[in-house]
């Protein structure tokens, strides 16, 4: 079980090495070192050229709407040939859905990326006028072994700036790498902890900077295992389209609720739900340990801050799988894909864009 208080000196970068490896005896060190080349080799390249993504989505009145994606391969839709089907053109087609406004999409996420290469993306945003911003990334800092505590204050650093810019923030915090096919026990069991641990001190980084976090955690461990070749893409470590989708209804209801699209979800958590506010350490490691779950900032009696530091709101904003009520996509105006809404080095998005409208 992750603590908080461990979740807490992530964030604030004390008392946490560099990797859980140096804990464990050397004979499971060797042990873990050839069962991680193993799963390299297995794990096939995937040669890819990223599609075009880039322009209006949807239709309806008033000035587009301007979305940017952030992150790593994830955020970029990594080995799609279609460009409706990534991440960024499902959130910015079942956004103008739900605002019956056109979305602007813009990607300028990058395959391979890590936390520290988020600086350069939000220079590229600066003086777009986006209004909402959703990060993807986490997972490359867990297999390059960068300091957790690293991650996080860059990632902090990118969700203050945007912020201050006046762009709300989502944050996709990192998945759940135990669920890789080719990776065995015990790596499994460590690369999971390490992205739990990374994916609590994202939470606390981004809420204590203004943004909201979903955890998509082990949002898609089940149906990896059940259906492996449904979930995964061709290289056996990505996500396949039904996994991006997976992932972006996930998000799409707190990128609405940044936008201040579905006040109604705005709601009083349910203790009987596990929804409540908490400090923001002890929301952020409820929130690593279930999918699905929302963290943002609160107030209690007018004050942002309690004893044990910032106040945080723990929302349950999915609770259906993708098999109790399927992801719809489909024609959404003039173009794009509509999304239904349920409670290496790499080569960046093509900038040339995509019209979908």
């Amino acid at each position: 079980m992750l603590r908080a208080a461990r979740a807490r000196r992530i964030a604030t970068a004390t008392a946490f090495g560099g990797g859980g490896l140096t804990l464990l005896g050397a004979g499971t060190v060797g042990l873990l070192y050839l069962q991680a080349r193993l799963a390299h080799r297995a794990i096939g390249r995937t040669p890819w050229t990223a599609p075009k993504v880039n322009g209006i989505y949807g239709s309806g009145d008033g000035t587009p709407l301007s979305l940017v994606m952030m992150g790593d391969s994830t955020a970029a839709g990594f080995a799609l040939t279609d460009g409706l089907q990534t991440p960024g053109s499902l959130l910015a087609s079942g956004i103008s859905a739900i605002a019956e406004r056109p979305v602007r999409l813009r990607n300028v996420a990058v395959v391979g990326a890590t936390s520290k290469n988020l600086p350069t993306q939000v220079e590229r945003v600066r003086g777009t006028d986006a209004d909402v911003a959703i990060v993807f990334i986490g997972a490359n800092d867990v297999i390059h072994r960068m300091r957790p505590a690293d991650s996080v204050r860059h990632l902090q650093n990118a969700v203050r700036e945007l912020i201050d810019m006046g762009i709300a923030v989502v944050v996709g915090t990192c998945p759940d790498l135990g669920t890789v096919e080719h990776i065995g026990w015990p790596l499994s069991y460590i690369a999971r902890r390490a992205s739990r641990q990374l994916a609590a001190g994202q939470t606390i980084a981004a809420v204590e900077a203004g943004g909201r976090t979903v955890s998509l955690g082990t949002l898609l461990s089940d149906e990896f295992h059940s259906y492996p070749d449904d979930m995964f893409g061709p290289d056996r470590f990505h996500p396949s389209a039904r996994g991006y989708a997976h992932a972006a209804t996930a998000v799409l209801p707190s990128a609405c609720v940044a936008l201040g699209l579905l006040p109604e979800l705005e709601t009083v958590p349910d203790p009987g739900r596990g929804e409540g506010v908490l400090p923001v350490d002890r929301a952020a490691v409820e929130a690593a340990e279930e999918s699905g779950m929302e963290v943002s900032g609160a107030r209690v009696a007018g004050r942002e801050r309690g004893p044990r530091g910032r106040w945080a709101t723990l929302i349950r904003r999915r609770t259906k799988t993708i098999d109790d009520e399927p992801l719809t996509t489909g024609e959404s105006g003039t173009g794009g894909t509509a999304v239904s809404v349920s409670g290496t080095e790499g080569a960046e998005s093509d900038p040339g864009g995509r019209s979908a409208g």
